[in-house]
């Protein structure tokens, strides 16, 4: 059986208790995850990444201080090395007008807080689905 590839996770989030929910459970599950509590530590990482160590899903929180999750996803798909990361938005907002940026700047999926962690992993797979659809190819 062919070995399955590890899906690598990005999240940011300003709310540590996430943050550890995410590392624990994804984790466990076989995620390759890593985090950031900072959104401009998050944008510098971002920005500094080369062709190939782009992330296969981005988990993005919206309220957070100095750079909002909507700007951060607009910066991170301006890059050509994170174009085509799929961005799952994660927020404690539900109303239509957050959905509806968060969606229109760049997210392909939206949970609500709290969420249910299994369904959060089905939207991962399923965004890393896509994501192997349309990635660039390395080889």
């Amino acid at each position: 059986m062919a070995e399955e590839t590890k899906i690598q996770v990005i999240a940011v989030d300003d709310d540590e208790t996430i943050l550890d929910i995410y590392e624990t459970a994804l984790a466990a599950d076989g995620y390759d995850i890593k985090t950031f509590s900072n959104p401009k530590t998050a944008k510098e990482y971002f920005s500094a990444l080369k062709p190939g160590e782009a992330p296969h899903v981005i988990l993005m929180d919206i309220m957070m201080p100095g750079i909002d999750g909507i700007s951060l996803m607009h910066d991170i798909h301006s890059l050509d090395v994170t174009a085509h990361v799929p961005i799952i938005a994660v927020s404690g907002l539900s109303d239509a007008a957050t959905l509806n940026d968060a969606l229109l700047f760049g997210a392909m999926d939206y949970m609500v807080k709290p969420f249910d962690m299994a369904s959060l992993e089905l939207k991962i797979k399923k965004a890393f689905e896509l994501a192997q659809k349309i990635a660039p190819k390395s080889n």
